[in-house]
Order: C-alpha cells, then sequence, then structure tokens
C-alpha cells in the first residue's frame, strides 16, 4: 500500500491593485500622459510665439492705419480728431494706455485704464518685451518738401490682458491633451490587454488551477497568433517541463510502492508492517479503540519446499497472498508478508470477536485453495495456524508485548497440531 500524497489545487486570485492588468493600464496612462505633457508644452511654446508675433502684427498694422490721420490732427493741433484716433485705439481691450501728442510734447489725447495689479513673472517673462509702442507721426508738407515729424503716437498694452488670452489658449490646449492621452491611453491598453496581458493571464490561470499530484494534466492554454513566438514558447516550455515533473513523480511513487512491497507475493513487505503498525498503534492508544493483530504460518511449508521445488513453494506463497487479501479490507487493513511463510495481519478498530471471524475466514481460504501437501505430517493439503490478539478500548498494552502475545498464540496452534487459530480467553 502507498500513501496517497495530499491533493492541493491552487485557485486563481481575482485581479486586485497589484495586478498585472492594473500595472500596465497605470503605466500605459503614465507614458501617454508624459507624452502628452511634452507634446503640449512644446506646443504651448509655440502658442506663445503666435500670440506675440500675431500682437506686434496687429498694433504695428494699426499704427500705420491711423498714422497719417493723427499727423494731420497734430500739425493742425486738433485734439477732436485726436481724440478720435486714440478712442479707436483704446477700444481694443489689450490697449491699457494709449497719447498723441505733438512735436512739443503736448498731449492732445490721451486714454488710461484704471491701474491693475502687478504683472506677474508669466506676463513678464512672456510679453514684457512687446508691451511698449511708440511711432513718430510724419506729416507731408508737399512735394517739395521733405515730410515733417509733427508729433507721435505712444501706447501701452495690458500684460494680464495678454496673458489671459494665453491661458485661455492653455486650457484648451491642455483640455485637448488630456482628451487625447485618455484615448491614446485606452486604445494602448486594449491592445496590449487582447495581444499580451490576456494570453498571458490565460497562462497564469492555467498553472494556478494545476493540481499539484497531476502537473501533467494541466489546462495547457491554447493562445491563437502565438504559436511561434516567446508566449507560445513559454507554454510549450512549460508543458515540457510539468510533464518531466509529472514523470518524476510516477518514479517516486513506483520506487516507494516497491520499497513497501514484497516483490514476490505483491503484499505488503515488513518495512511497511512496522510502520502502519506502529501508526496505529498509537491511533488506538489516543482515541481509545481496540486493535488486533494475526500472525499466520503455514504448516510444514519446509517440507513442501523440499519435496515439491522452491518454484512450486513461490508459487504457493502468492496463491496463499492472494487468497488471504480476500478476507480483509485494504481500505482499512493490511496484509504483510513477515518474513518466510509467515504473513501478518493488522485490523485497525476490530475487537477480539471481530479478530477471530477475520482469522477464521483466512485458515478456510486457504483450504479452499486445496494445494495438495503429501509431505505434511497432519493434513493431505496446505494449511495454515494463526495467532489472534487484541488490544481492546479503554486497556493499554505496548505494541511489542501485542505482537509477542500474537506470536505466543501462533506458537501454541503449531504446538496443539496446527490448522487451527489459537487466542486468549480475554483480549488486553
Amino acid at each position: 500500500m502507498t500513501t496517497p500524497r495530499p491533493r492541493f489545487l491552487l485557485s486563481a486570485p481575482a485581479p486586485k491593485k497589484g495586478s498585472l492588468t492594473t500595472k500596465q493600464a497605470l503605466l500605459t496612462l503614465l507614458v501617454a500622459m508624459l507624452i502628452s505633457g511634452v507634446a503640449g508644452s512644446v506646443e504651448l511654446l509655440s502658442h506663445a510665439a503666435n500670440i506675440r508675433q500675431e500682437t506686434e502684427q496687429r498694433i504695428t498694422h494699426q499704427l500705420a492705419i491711423v498714422n497719417g490721420a493723427a499727423a494731420e490732427a497734430a500739425f493742425q493741433l486738433n485734439p477732436d480728431l485726436a481724440h478720435q484716433i486714440a478712442y479707436g485705439l483704446f477700444s481694443a481691450d489689450e490697449v491699457a494706455w494709449v497719447s498723441i501728442r505733438d512735436d512739443f510734447g503736448r498731449a492732445l489725447a490721451e486714454f488710461e485704464r484704471p491701474r491693475q495689479a502687478d504683472p506677474s513673472w508669466l506676463s513678464q517673462y512672456l510679453f514684457g518685451d512687446i508691451v511698449h509702442h511708440q511711432t513718430p507721426l510724419a506729416y507731408y508738407m508737399g512735394s517739395d518738401m521733405p515730410e515733417a515729424v509733427v508729433g507721435e503716437i505712444e501706447l501701452m498694452l495690458s500684460e494680464g490682458y495678454l496673458t489671459q488670452q494665453f491661458l485661455a489658449r492653455i486650457y484648451r490646449v491642455v483640455g485637448v491633451s488630456i482628451v487625447e492621452a485618455f484615448i491614446l491611453s485606452i486604445v494602448v491598453i486594449t491592445f496590449f490587454h487582447l495581444f499580451i496581458t490576456r494570453p498571458l493571464l490565460k497562462v497564469h490561470a492555467a498553472i494556478a488551477q494545476t493540481d499539484t499530484n497531476c502537473p501533467g494534466q494541466w489546462p495547457k492554454p491554447m493562445l491563437r497568433g502565438h504559436q511561434d513566438d516567446e508566449l507560445g514558447h513559454l507554454v510549450d516550455s512549460l508543458d515540457h517541463l510539468l510533464n518531466a515533473f509529472q514523470q518524476g513523480l510516477e518514479q517516486r511513487d513506483q520506487l516507494h510502492h516497491l520499497s513497501n512491497m514484497d516483490g514476490l507475493t505483491g503484499v505488503a513487505n515488513r518495512r511497511q508492517f512496522d510502520e502502519f503498525y506502529q501508526r496505529h498503534w498509537h491511533l488506538a492508544q489516543q482515541n481509545q479503540q481496540p486493535l488486533s493483530v494475526i500472525f499466520i504460518d503455514i504448516d510444514n511449508f519446509k517440507e513442501f519446499n523440499d519435496h515439491y521445488g522452491h518454484a512450486m513453494g513461490d508459487d504457493t506463497l502468492r496463491a496463499v497472498a492472494k487468497a488471504l487479501n480476500q478476507c480483509i479490507d485494504p481500505a482499512r487493513d493490511l496484509l504483510a508478508r513477515y518474513g518466510g511463510e509467515e504473513f501478518v495481519c493488522v485490523l485497525p478498530g476490530q475487537d477480539h470477536d471481530d479478530a477471530v471471524g477475520v482469522a477464521n475466514c483466512l485458515r478456510k481460504a486457504v483450504l479452499s485453495l486445496a494445494i495438495p501437501h503429501a509431505f505434511s505430517s497432519t493434513h493431505s493439503d496446505l494449511t495454515v495456524s494463526m495467532g489472534v490478539a487484541s488490544m481492546s478500548s479503554g486497556y493499554s498494552i505496548s505494541a511489542e508485548a501485542l505482537i509477542e502475545r500474537a506470536d505466543q498464540h501462533l506458537y501454541n496452534a503449531k504446538r496443539l497440531g496446527r490448522n487451527r487459530v489459537e487466542t486468549s480467553k480475554r483480549p488486553a
């Protein structure tokens, strides 16, 4: 008999925070956000340059348009006309202050918005060098005279307004970048999950569901599209490894079986008897349960071997072992070859009366074989003698003493004529 290995079945854990899928999703999102951040930063710098260029071009163009009319107002010292021109420039939200002056520096028209908070470092960094514009007013005096400078237009742009326009663009760019990064992440995560993560999770689940007692029968996953890549090779390598491990387990079990079985009769050997008996004797003591032992000896077997030959003797031992084994429950009891023509039977949980019943069954089973023994001094057919010893619940007796008692009863059966069962009148 071999002791079955305990069976374990590993269950695949549900995805959690530290799972491969979660890590992949977080890493993909992080990479997408970094790429989006870099691309957004480049785009923001480009937007800042565009705003600066557009602002300068617009102001320069506006000043060029009003230059002639403003020069006329300065030359004629016409404050109404200067007021109209300055107000037209001032109506743009980006202009914080505008002034039209004559050639003596006297203001013909001037508009200024209420003072706002000091510009921030960002405003100064982005637009500090383009907020001030000053243009001379050239008046055409005639074809025979050069243009004369009759005054100037000076204006200041609002850094705060320009910064607000820039930030408004930033918010749009950042919003679009976040949406793009999220969409990119979803696409990448989906493709990675379908082609990389999900196949890996299938391999993990198959390994986790593998019965450690039968690793060669693991549910090998079929990975479509991965037969010739690293994932397919990984599955094939795992399959080869688990099958090799299965062969190792089977060889180990076979060696264990051979080391505990008698090579001639196929029943347990003396080594397994010693382990089985000691284990069940301790259990009987702890649980206050009965335990019985039957010693069995083939009568006059030396004479049988001497006259029929050892080959016939070996066949007879095998036949006797098979007949004896049919009288016990192999799932509970143990029949072992004790040595030579002697056998021993251990009956856990069975009291004296049960053991005597089993012993009589054993004796009759051998008689039913009807093996002739012409050279026996007592019977014409092969017979066995038995000694029965039992340990009742509530009584204590050492393991050695119980064996010695069964052996002594066997000796008495031999002395009293053989082909009989001997036991104590009262079990221990």
